[in-house]
């Protein structure tokens, strides 16, 4: 059976991060990486028109 990528990009980044991740937490970690990943799709898909320009930055 084949690992599932989400566990193994979890294992990657604890270790690049030396961030322990305790077996406890991991469905959590693993739900909230999964929420963020299908914002950020949702996010990737919106079409923008070539003629969209970046918002201006107003500061005070």
């Amino acid at each position: 059976m084949a690992a599932d990528p989400l566990d193994e990009y979890i294992d990657a980044v604890s270790r690049a991060l030396a961030l322990p991740v305790e077996e406890a937490w991991r469905p959590a970690v693993k739900a909230n990486l999964q929420v963020s990943l299908r914002l950020a799709r949702l996010v990737d898909e919106f079409a923008l028109p070539d003629e969209t320009e970046p918002a201006s930055v107003f500061t005070a």
